[in-house]
Order: structure tokens, then C-alpha cells, then sequence
């Protein structure tokens, strides 16, 4: 059955990136996604995957902005998936949208960290790996089958410092405080194929947009004076982007942190001039990515 994006997605693609970028963003989700992984540095290191990855005829690339991450040329998941370092949790199946957040967040050893909507686990391992599995990481998640999801692969990945809740990260106490938050929300998923798929609705968007608000006053509210935290979702719409941030910022001491990505990522026009929105294509779903510091009392 042929793809086709709903109606009312491609009139609010128009309306807010015209109409010649809007044709260019259907044709890109329409797009198949080259396989990308990323070295988990907790049990591994690029070199001794290399070498494994040569000796299956594994063609890889590097990327210049991510020393861990490859794009494979010749195989596809389920290949990957039989594979030895994959088994034993040395590798991870990631697109790279999803490997910016913890990037930009630049977690660091012994710093409290919270991962609002931490399931399947991709950027929880992430965080870990990048702090050399030395922060205090807290993950959250509500639904107990995903968290069952998250348990398995932080053990798989060794990420031997995360603490998981399983509760709904905007009931946390407001007690709690941490040195630096991801909230990579819930959305529509209007930046990937989900785009396609018969959940992908006018009210998935604005309920997105309710839950992402919750959840981005919480985060301000427990995040440290002076601590940064990074606000991103799956989505290149406003309604669940910048909307969102801006009806919350309002009304809390903090300011947006310039997000600096490399120029081999495509951008697509965005509100506010710190963050990105990065453009869906075979390599990146589209992703929305804002830094926020809280400001020192």
C-alpha cells in the first residue's frame, strides 16, 4: 500500500515551512533509513568493533561530529542483531536524531542526572557511556512493560549506575534535584514514518503538547539553579517545539542555550534561534533539539 501523509500534516507543514520545504520533507519520510549504531564505550571501543565489523563484510562510515557512531552501508538490522558484539551489548541499534540529546546535554562523572522518559533505553545507555559510567542517573518510566524494556538494556549495555522509577516523571516530588535533565518527551512522532501510521492524528499532536508541558514544568521546577537540561521530541512541529518552550519559559527563571550542531546535519528553519530542528532524511528522522539553563538565584 502507497505511503501517504495525512491532510492535515501537510497543511501545517505549509504553514510553517512553506510549501517548497514542506514537498522536500514528505519525499525525505517517504525515504528508507540506512541502518546507524552506536559503540557502547561501557564494554567496547571503536577500534575492536571495526574489527569485528570487517570480519562479518560489514561496510561501515564514520561521521566526523560522533567518534562512536556508524552508518552501515551493507547490512540491515536483523543481520546486526545475530552478530556477537550486538548479543553482548556492545553496540546499539540508534538512529542519530536520537543520539544528539545526550550529546548536547554532556553528561560528566558523578553529576545527578535524570532521564524524564528514559524507555527503550537508547539515550539512558547513552548518558552512561558518555559519562564514562560515573554519573548518578535516574530513569523514569511509567508504563511497567517499558520499563521491564529499560531494566534488560541498561543491564545488557552495563550501565551499572542508572536508578530506575517506574513512575510518571511530572508526579515526581518536587523535592528532588538534579545537575542536569533529558527530557526527551512523548510526541507525535510527526518527523518519522509514524507519520504513516493510523495513530498519527490532529489529537495525538495536541495531547503530545499537554503532556510535554507537564512534563518541561516539572524538569524546571527540580532541575538545580545553574543546572541545564535538554528539551527534545521527534517532531518538526512548532505545537510540540517551540510552542511549548516558550508558553513554559515564561514562567521560570531560565534561559535557551545555544545548540551548535556539525554543518554535515540539515536543519530546517526554526522560531527560536538556540535550538534545532533537524531534517528528516536516509540518515535522520526529523528531531527537535533546545539546551535550557536555569538561572542562578
Amino acid at each position: 500500500m502507497e505511503k501517504v501523509v495525512p491532510n492535515f500534516f501537510e497543511e501545517l507543514l505549509i504553514k510553517q515551512y512553506g510549501k517548497e520545504i514542506s514537498e522536500n520533507i514528505i519525499l525525505n519520510l517517504l525515504k528508507p533509513k540506512k541502518v546507524t549504531l552506536r559503540v557502547n564505550t561501557i564494554k567496547s571501543n571503536v577500534d575492536e568493533i571495526k574489527e569485528a565489523l570487517i570480519a562479518e563484510n560489514i561496510s561501515f562510515k564514520n561521521l566526523r561530529w560522533y567518534n562512536d557512531a556508524f552508518i552501515i552501508e551493507n547490512a540491515k538490522e536483523d543481520i546486526l542483531k545475530e552478530l556477537e558484539i550486538y548479543k553482548q551489548g556492545k553496540i546499539y541499534l540508534q538512529n542519530l536524531s536520537s543520539m544528539l540529546p545526550p550529546i548536547v546535554l554532556n553528561p560528566k562523572p558523578q553529576e545527578n542526572i535524570l532521564d524524564m522518559a528514559a524507555a527503550p533505553g537508547g539515550k539512558t545507555t547513552q548518558l552512561a557511556a558518555l559519562s564514562q559510567n560515573k554519573a548518578y542517573i535516574t530513569a523514569c518510566e511509567r508504563n511497567k512493560i517499558r520499563g521491564e524494556k529499560l531494566k534488560y538494556n541498561l543491564e545488557k549495555q552495563g550501565a551499572s549506575m542508572v536508578n530506575v522509577m517506574l513512575e510518571d516523571a511530572a508526579s515526581l516530588s518536587d523535592f528532588f534535584s538534579f545537575d542536569k535533565i533529558l527530557l526527551d518527551a512523548p510526541c507525535s512522532g510527526s518527523g518519522t514514518d509514524n507519520v504513516f501510521k493510523s495513530n498519527f492524528t490532529l489529537e495525538l499532536i495536541q495531547k503530545s503538547s499537554k503532556t510535554q508541558e507537564k512534563l518541561l514544568r516539572k524538569a524546571l521546577k527540580i532541575l538545580k539553579p545553574g543546572g541545564e537540561m535538554v528539551y527534545s521530541t521527534c517532531s518538526i512541529l512548532k505545537n510540540e517545539n517551540e510552542k511549548v518552550i516558550e508558553k513554559v519559559l515564561k514562567d521560570f527563571k531560565a534561559n535557551l542555550v545555544q545548540v551548535d550542531l556539525d554543518d554535515e546535519i540539515e536543519c530546517l528553519p526554526c522560531a527560536i534561534k538556540e535550538a534545532k530542528v533537524v531534517a528528516p532524511n536516509e540518515l535522520f528522522e526529523g528531531f527537535f533539539v533546545a539546551k535550557i539553563r536555569k538561572i542562578l538565584c
